[in-house]
């Protein structure tokens, strides 16, 4: 294993900081390391794998699209993507999408899109228009999407950056208001706030915001890469607050674990600002890509896994909030997307995941003070109290030490 380790350092850029486990196979719930170890798997790639690893269906739809027909770009149609983005646009109630590869480059769609159409729809005088965001975002990492950011790592080193991005504060709705203008063509949120550390906004704020939107001809942009698709206990998790978003990117779970698929959906008014040449991507829609994103919906909404999420998150939920810790500072999540924050005085989330990976739990800190649950929504009960046995032991065992000295 070590070896392995040494060489990813050696030969790959130390832009990401792993726990010290090199995986080799997955199944369902659980991974396995090249020792053969097995482990519990509850992070599913920040919520890329809801429906478990290898899942049958998605493992052989693959091997039966592959052997058929896998990349064409969209030069030409395929008998693959109409049907993938029909059924996607009838899930989430919007009337048409646009098919990328990952969450950033839906979130650059968005962009685009609200761009463009502030200038041909709301008037908005030429590159003037601005996009608002709030405070513990993250969209990604290109540098458009840099400038929204708050965190100084993300940005230091990277500038210049372009103009035409605001920032309010998560939560306050008065904050959105006073930064509402004439040149405003979008507002950019996430129903939670996933890599801030699964960060809540107050009750009706998404709600507040959307008649806001509405009041101002704003567009609603809504980030549901990570908390779409089931994650929170509903399709979407803005449908908790009954919201319609103008312009919704998913992405991650959209591509079943087994390959990147991502999609910026809106309302036709909206989407219908591209013009061939527009906007593009090699690979978005590719007929691979299609086929696994329909299997993926299908298999989301037939087993029910957004349901699951929900009874499930509640028991995850309820189960935590039982143990009792000094190390806990917080308990905060929705579905099957829960946040532990620790203590910085006591302890360290790093410290807590790599605890838990030796007991066979996996996990990964979020700013160094949240650790993030987000198991495949395929997860049983059993398996939810094996791992909540190992948390508490964990918290039990680093508590006592830090309580000691």
């Amino acid at each position: 294993m070590t070896s392995r380790i040494d060489l990813e350092a050696r030969y790959c850029a130390q832009n990401y900081k792993p726990l010290p486990v090199v995986l080799t196979r997955g199944e369902g719930v659980y991974v396995w390391d090249v020792d053969g170890k097995k482990y519990l798997d509850m992070m599913s790639a920040y919520s890329a794998v809801s429906h478990g690893h290898a899942n049958p269906r998605l493992v052989r739809l693959v091997q039966e699209q592959v052997a058929q027909l896998s990349v064409v770009s969209r030069a030409f149609y395929s008998d693959k993507l109409g049907p993938f983005l029909e059924r996607l646009c009838t899930l989430t109630g919007q009337d048409m999408a646009l098919p990328m590869n990952t969450g950033a480059e839906a979130v650059e769609t968005a962009i685009k899109a609200a761009r463009k159409w502030a200038y041909s729809v709301k008037g908005v005088a030429s590159n003037k228009a601005e996009i608002i965001a709030c405070s513990g975002n993250f969209h990604g990492r290109t540098i458009a999407i840099l400038t929204m950011s708050d965190e100084p790592q993300y940005q230091d080193g990277f500038g210049p950056f372009p103009d035409g991005f605001r920032l309010v504060e998560y939560g306050d709705i008065g904050a959105l208001e006073a930064a509402i203008n004439k040149n405003t063509a979008g507002f950019l949120v996430e129903p939670i706030q996933g890599e801030g550390g699964i960060i809540m906004p107050p009750a009706g704020y998404l709600k507040a915001a959307e008649q806001l939107c509405r009041k101002h001809n704003v567009l609603l942009l809504v980030d549901e890469i990570q908390t779409g698709l089931g994650r929170t206990g509903k399709m979407l998790a803005c449908e908790h607050e009954n919201v319609k978003p103008d312009g919704l990117m998913l992405g991650k779970a959209l591509g079943g674990g087994i390959l990147p698929v991502s999609a910026f959906l809106a309302r036709r008014e909206v989407m219908q600002v591209f013009s061939p040449g527009d906007h593009g991507s090699t690979f978005g829609g590719n007929p691979l890509a299609a086929a696994v994103g329909l299997e993926a919906l299908n298999i989301l909404v037939e087993e029910r896994l957004a349901e699951r999420s929900a009874e499930l998150g509640d028991y995850l939920l309820a189960e935590l909030a039982a143990i009792k810790s000094p190390l806990i500072k917080d308990l905060r999540g929705r579905g099957l997307f829960i946040g532990i924050e620790i203590d910085a005085e006591l302890a360290q989330a790093r410290e807590i995941c790599e605890a838990l990976m030796q007991r066979g739990v996996l996990s990964k800190e979020t700013h160094k003070t949240v650790v993030r649950l987000a198991p495949p929504l395929i997860i049983s009960k059993a398996e939810i109290d094996w791992a909540v046995t190992r948390i508490r032991a964990v918290l039990q065992d680093i508590g006592r030490l830090r309580l000691a000295s």
